[in-house]
């Protein structure tokens, strides 16, 4: 038995999710004079006619902060690709302003009483090349994300549904995924489990649609404007590799109307200094958070300036151990290593945004634990962690340790300040080492790195979000190489247990586990901080720190 999607809200709500309204929002603007009435005459003189200026451009000028990896919705997986996917597509849902998912490409969506089934009801809506998009691109779509040819890293956020993981790693065939066109109009979804946010995952750039016939012509489509067909809000005019592109509005978007801006125009400059100058000299509109970073030593002038924006996100900045790499694959001379920062220190000396000190994986607006699992700037521990480690090791003395992130004046402060601690506290010494963000990515995946810098913002309101990374020592996005039996028991376990209390706890001591053995070390949880031009309006953040231009405007 089926219900509508607006007849299970309640239940939906107790679990964490609601869905608003239909549509993108904002009404289209109404004619500023209207006609008058066919047939009716007037004795009136016609008005003078005056002429009206053309309404001007509304262009809106950003850093990118680096080169986006890929405009590919089934291969992004950093955040600098996934604000161009989001610009550029449009999935079942979207997270509109309200922070909630709203229906985009689907209709209306129908839900099975047992929570497993979704059927969806697409609307009339077009590529932008002017094809219909239909639901057989979405099943196209997904199993294409879920084929190992693919090397998908974010394959595994379609594991909800039913036979996707067996498909993807090689057990099962892609014909077996729970995912079918009824018809051009209508998507049926067979879930393993209930998921309370599955609306979200289908807002999620892994769940967009893609076009058969653009993929299958050149494997290189998505890597250049002229070959580039999306369904979203825009659409790439140009792609000037590592120096520019220019997103315009797209007119066979479904939702044409609430969209405002007539052009994005991207740069990708890698250094915070340069991009504040930019925006302080009129050529960016926004500089800082949530694709780039400001300097730190700039903060103390914005804030007391008043231009300093601030908000607290769902995200974790770590950096990243690989557990198959000495000395690291000692689990105590990894939490000697955790244990012997300050974190506090750093946040109000070099990062000055109100961070918070992560003593856990799971941001504490998720809550888990919101007191973390281990204490800050823990010297006497982290000592004798350290001795205990190198003597299982059979080691005197420590090996060199290369420390390596992404290239960022940001990244580089906060690095250094870590080096000198490890040099104090722990007498380690630390090579820096850093890396154009695409080519990082690669190191990072191929496992050539001792520690690394990484974070992660939540792609949905969850905590398994957050922990599913290390289930799979294999996983997409696990370049730790760590994995635990009991873990990734507990993990699913979480799948199945419908008591949010319950699955708390069960998500609590996974958690437990990871922090025990320490594959990543929580350095501290995000803020974004951003300066803007206060003509920008309607740009939303979500809770998430994701982005999205689609309601933006210039006044």
């Amino acid at each position: 038995m089926k219900k509508s999607m607006f007849a299970v809200m309640s239940s939906l709500a107790v679990m964490g999710l609601a869905l608003a309204g239909c549509g993108g929002g904002q009404p289209a603007a109404k004619p500023a004079e209207q006609a008058t009435q066919s047939g009716q005459s007037s004795s009136q003189p016609a008005p003078a006619t005056t002429t009206k200026e053309p309404a001007k451009e509304q262009v809106l000028r950003w850093n990118l902060h680096s080169e986006p990896p890929t405009g590919d919705p089934g291969l992004a997986e950093d955040t600098t690709s996934a604000a161009i996917v989001k610009a550029v597509f449009d999935g079942l849902t979207r997270i509109g302003p309200s922070g909630k998912p709203e229906e985009a490409v689907a209709e209306k969506i129908e839900v099975s009483s047992d929570m497993k089934t979704y059927t969806f009801k697409l609307r009339d809506s077009k590529w932008s090349n002017g094809e219909s998009v239909t639901a057989h691109d979405f099943e196209y779509a997904w199993k294409r994300a879920l084929d190992p040819k693919t090397a998908s890293n974010y394959a595994y956020q379609l594991y909800y549904i039913k036979n996707a993981e067996k498909a993807n790693k090689g057990t099962g065939s892609l014909d077996d995924v729970g995912v079918k066109a009824l018809d051009d109009k209508t998507l049926q979804v067979e879930l393993t489990n209930p998921t309370p946010f599955f609306l979200e995952l289908t807002a999620f750039q892994t769940y967009f649609p893609v076009n058969k016939k653009v993929v299958e012509a050149d494997e290189k489509w998505a890597g250049e404007a002229k070959t580039h067909v999306g369904n979203g809000p825009f659409k790439m005019e140009s792609w000037e590799h590592k120096s520019k592109m220019v997103l315009v509005k797209n007119d066979n978007y479904w939702d044409k109307d609430s969209v405002k801006l007539d052009k994005i125009e991207f740069s990708m400059v890698e250094d915070e200094n340069t991009e504040l100058s930019m925006f302080e000299n009129g050529e960016i509109d926004w500089a800082g958070s949530p694709l780039s970073s400001l300097p730190t030593d700039a903060m103390p002038a914005l804030k007391d300036s008043g231009k300093l924006q601030v908000k607290p996100v769902g995200a974790t900045y770590w950096y990243k151990f690989n557990t198959e790499k000495p000395p690291f694959n000692n689990v105590k001379i990894r939490k000697a290593f955790a244990y012997a920062i300050n974190r506090q220190i750093l946040i109000d000396n070099v990062l000055q945004a109100n961070q918070q000190p992560a003593m856990a994986a799971v941001p504490p607006t998720m809550g888990l634990n919101t007191d973390g699992y281990f204490k800050d700037n823990d010297q006497e521990t982290a000592k004798k962690l350290l001795e205990e480690g190198m003597k299982e090791l059979g080691l005197s003395k420590l090996p060199p340790i290369k420390l390596s992130y992404n290239t960022s004046e940001g990244h580089k402060k906060i690095a250094e300040a870590i080096q000198d601690q490890w040099r104090q506290n722990l007498g380690a010494d630390v090579k820096l080492e850093n890396q154009e963000w695409k080519v990082y990515l690669e190191t990072m995946h191929e496992g050539n790195y001792q520690v690394g810098r990484l974070g992660w913002s939540g792609d949905f309101n969850d905590p398994i979000n957050f922990l599913e990374l290390f289930k799979e020592k294999d996983g997409g996005n696990n370049d730790t190489r760590w994995e635990n039996p009991r873990f990734k028991e507990l993990l699913n376990q979480s799948a199945t247990e419908s008591d949010p209390e319950k699955r708390q706890a069960i998500l609590r001591e996974a958690e437990q586990i990871m922090m025990d053995e320490m594959p990543i070390m929580p350095i501290y949880f995000y803020t974004h901080t951003w300066v803007k031009n206060d003509k920008v309006k309607g740009i939303f953040q979500d809770g998430l720190g994701a982005i999205d231009w689609k309601w933006a405007s210039i006044e």
